[in-house]
């Protein structure tokens, strides 16, 4: 197995770009189902969970070419998608359990080939996340659902001699808020349903407004987009695209609290400034300096500088929905105001038990105390480094962060969690000055 040694004290100095959303790919990948045309994404990251979606999409019957070669000018790959045999619609197990992210295959393979049969996701590490709203959604738009051995079934009923999903009015609000992926779900198979979809409670998250950028290329009539209503009209029939995907909102947060939290300072490129202005927003709070160049034309692929103002200052920061503080930030913020002078509250409304880099940052001399959702960070002088496990990709990400700002050796177990969400994170992070490297568990300084 495979963990990071981090030898922390190091300021961060350089230039980074920002890789293309992941969690906007994956939905933009499946998408492609809904049509027999070439899809073309570029910008696509090289990722442990593209990657999965791809194998996936190639059992699903399509031709997959993927050049994860970055163009030498824009730093760009590209992924073309191109469905050549429509009898496979079933996602198993095997494939589904690597990458919860695809059961949003559900919706496009129902919408075009009449039925779908997903394996149930099931929960991770950070909580329970049901597909019912899912579900329920393709049940509003005629779809017939039932559950078998373990898989989600669905069809829709008259498909072989010409019948299609319906448009119809959809409510996709839960107890957390809206689901993005549900929201994937329901609006790529609105698409090719007959007459209008309208989705409330729609998920407002950029990565949805690129997947409807991207339907709409391919001939879909979508209005609405980052909106909590979005109006679909039906068509017949989609075609191929091209479409490059947007920059990676969570990377770039993380990029820029590695700068913060190592009183160092980043140039990034292609950076999603208009698409994290809570992030933005929180960080300048702490003591943050985020400077974004006064030409810029396009706030979605900006560059901007990131450094620290002076001692970092404690925050109260919520996660909600989008445009909220987004819940795959928390840990990251969290490892930063651990050096804070003061006490910080965080409180968790999207995954309440979303905790399990509390335990490994309190090995690293954080101050912490959890009361239910809520965690109270009181500042500290300085982290120290220690052996710890991450939990989850984000998580993961929090306890980068803080191994690069601790006195001494951080050795992190289970950094395949990382590979989910970061492309080859510990050799950009070593380009702009951290000590860091991946080893055999057997090298490190800890056995």
């Amino acid at each position: 197995m495979e963990v990071f040694e981090i030898e922390g004290g190091g300021r961060l100095e350089g230039r980074l770009r920002v890789n293309g959303s992941k969690n906007a790919s994956l939905p933009l990948m499946a998408a492609a189902l809904l049509t027999d045309k070439p899809v073309i994404l570029r910008d696509v990251p090289d990722l442990a969970d593209i990657r999965n979606m791809i194998r996936l999409l190639t059992e699903l019957g399509c031709e997959v070419e993927a050049d994860f070669e970055p163009d030498p000018d824009s730093g760009e790959r590209s992924v073309t998608i191109r469905p050549v045999d429509e009898t496979h619609s079933h996602a198993r197990y095997e494939v589904v359990r690597t990458m919860r992210a695809s059961v949003c295959v559900l919706g496009p393979l129902l919408a075009r080939r009449g039925a779908a049969r997903v394996s149930m996701p099931g929960g991770c590490a950070i909580g329970d996340r049901p597909v019912d709203l899912h579900l329920r959604g393709l049940e509003a738009l005629g779809a017939r659902v039932c559950l078998d051995s373990g898989d989600i079934s669905v069809s829709i009923p008259g498909f072989e001699t010409g019948g299609r999903l319906r448009g119809a009015t959809v409510f996709l609000g839960g107890s957390f808020g809206s689901t993005v992926l549900g929201t994937a779900n329901v609006l790529s198979a609105a698409t090719l349903a007959e007459g209008i979809t309208m989705i409330e409670s729609a998920a407002c998250e950029p990565e949805i407004v690129d997947l409807a950028k991207l339907l709409n290329s391919m001939g879909a009539k979508i209005s609405g987009a980052g909106s909590p209503r979005l109006v679909i009209e039906g068509v017949e029939s989609l075609s191929g695209a091209d479409h490059r995907v947007i920059p990676d909102r969570i990377e770039a947060a993380t990029l820029m609290g590695a700068a913060a939290i190592t009183d160092g300072a980043l140039t990034l490129d292609n950076c999603p400034v208009d698409a994290m202005l809570a992030v933005t927003e929180h960080l300048r709070q702490i003591g943050v300096e985020i400077r974004v160049g006064p030409h810029e034309k396009d706030l979605l692929r900006a560059t901007c500088r990131v450094s620290r103002g002076g001692d970092l200052k404690p925050v109260v920061a919520t996660t909600q929905p989008h445009p909220g503080f987004p819940t795959d930030v928390q840990a990251q913020l969290m490892a930063l105001v651990s050096l804070a002078d003061g006490n910080s509250v965080i409180t968790e409304k999207i995954f309440p038990e979303r905790f399990l880099h509390v335990p490994e940052l309190a090995r690293m001399g954080a101050r912490l105390h959890r009361q239910g959702a809520t965690v109270v960070v009181s500042g500290v002088r300085e982290l120290t480094g220690a052996p710890v496990m991450a939990s989850d990709l984000r998580a993961s990400a929090g306890l980068v962060l803080a191994g690069m700002a601790a006195r001494g050796v951080t050795t992190i177990n289970r950094v395949y969690h990382l590979d989910r969400g970061y492309e080859r994170l510990e050799q950009r992070l070593e380009r702009v000055g951290a000590k860091i490297r991946r080893v055999k568990a057997e090298q490190t300084v800890a056995a």
